[in-house]
């Protein structure tokens, strides 16, 4: 069977290796010059490491990637610190991640921390979703943990998180947040790059083509079947294709979808991504603290300051501290316009509240990535509005982080989601 994929992303890198081992022809599409897709990195010259455009990490339960790097025999390259995770309350930062972290937090009475440990132990322990996406995170987040902790811990993620949606998101994807997530945080030596490019010469190794540079412009049904791709320089036929883009980019890409399947992709909310990475000569948080929630009541420009150096040493980058400041944010809001320089105008005068001594030669370098697809939007009920896997056009697939819900979007639900897409391909296919 001769499979195209399209994006050559986390869950596009993991399908063709399931493709490829099932005895497929592959061809995977990419239309950046680089592999990893918002997992991808960068390095320059006084780096041994690259560092992701978009923060990124894996936590010790996602099964998921690290069962795949196990099959690779690479599972001794994952590396786990556990690094410190903090919010800021009347401007000081304060550990949550622990019990004690908790017991200690400043910002609420006795009462309110009994209830806090009591209601995230239920939602760890609660095994089912589906109730919970009847209702608003906003609502029951309210109700259970109480009205003080709510506004001064989980309002503040929400608002940053899905800004002008935060009252419509469900409860379901909170739980997942809470179900999923641990406090040691994991990494790949070298860097999420260099476990994409390692994956993707295995691949190269294996037999599939990986085309980058390549937009696939188009997808079409054949009348003798399978599917035609236009392309740059002309078109390919392959018998089935699987794409891992956005809902919208499949909707551009496959017009003959039926007009309800169309409906169901372009429905799809989500927010887009700004993050701008910065190069430090000195350290910014001199506590170590590595992940900064930020209330945007507080006056912070961006929704969180990653200082990627207090997780992993400055050694790996030249002597350089790394520092992501980062939001989620409706992909027509003036950061997505505004030059670098003009960002980093913003952001400056907000570092001195993480360190006094911080002046703005500090700065080495700076970059700054967006993106208008990266956090998708779950209202109420949204798993009756997700596309499903097999679209209505005759051997296209589609997988993407928005189907794959209740869990939140990261590299080990797309290599999920991208696997079980090919698996029923497969069987499809027997």
């Amino acid at each position: 069977m001769k499979v195209a994929v399209v994006g050559a992303g986390v869950g596009g890198l993991a399908a063709a290796y399931d493709l490829v081992r099932a005895g497929c022809e592959v061809t995977l599409f990419e239309a950046a010059d680089y592999v990893g897709g918002l997992a991808a990195g960068f390095k320059i010259a006084r780096w041994d490491w690259s560092v992701e455009r978009y923060y990124h990490h894996w936590f010790a339960s996602d099964r998921h990637i690290l069962g795949l790097i196990e099959e690779l025999g690479w599972r001794d390259k994952v590396l786990f610190p556990r690094p410190v995770t903090v919010v800021y309350h009347q401007g000081r930062f304060y550990p949550l991640a622990s019990p004690p972290a908790v017991l200690a937090f400043p910002a609420l009475g006795w009462p309110d921390k009994v209830r806090f440990g009591l209601v995230t132990l239920y939602l760890k322990l609660t095994p089912r979703w589906q109730p919970l996406e009847r209702q608003t995170a906003d609502s029951w987040l309210r109700r259970w943990y109480g009205r003080r902790a709510y506004a001064t811990v989980w309002e503040p993620l929400l608002v940053s998180k899905f800004g002008p949606y935060y009252r419509q998101v469900n409860m379901a994807w909170f739980w997942a947040r809470v179900k999923a997530r641990t406090p040691r945080l994991g990494t790949f030596e070298g860097g999420f790059q260099a476990f994409l490019d390692a994956l993707a010469d295995w691949l190269r190794a294996e037999g599939v083509t990986i085309r980058l540079r390549t937009p696939v412009q188009r997808i079409e049904p054949r009348p003798e079947g399978g599917l035609r791709l236009s392309l740059p320089e002309g078109q390919a036929d392959f018998d089935r294709c699987l794409v891992t883009t956005s809902p919208a980019v499949l909707a551009r890409l496959a017009p003959s979808l039926p007009p309800s399947y169309l409906d169901r992709l372009l429905a799809l909310k989500s927010m887009g991504a700004v993050v701008m990475v910065l190069a430090l000569k000195h350290r910014l948080s001199e506590q170590g603290f590595y992940w900064h929630n930020l209330p945007k009541a507080a006056g912070f420009p961006f929704l969180s300051l990653v200082e990627h150096t207090n997780y992993l040493s400055p050694d790996f980058f030249g002597g350089d501290h790394i520092v992501y400041c980062g939001d989620y944010l409706d992909p027509d809001h003036e950061y997505f316009s505004l030059s670098k320089e003009a960002l980093l105008e913003r952001f400056l005068p907000a570092l001195p509240r993480f360190n006094p001594r911080f002046r703005p030669d500090w700065v080495r370098d700076v970059w700054l990535f967006r993106t208008p697809y990266a956090q998708p939007v779950p209202g109420l009920n949204h798993s009756r509005a997700i596309p499903d896997l097999e679209t209505p056009l005759q051997g296209l697939w589609f997988a993407s982080m928005s189907q794959v819900y209740p869990w939140d979007r990261g590299t080990n639900f797309a290599v999920e989601i991208a696997r079980r897409a090919v698996r029923r391909m497969l069987e499809h296919n027997a």
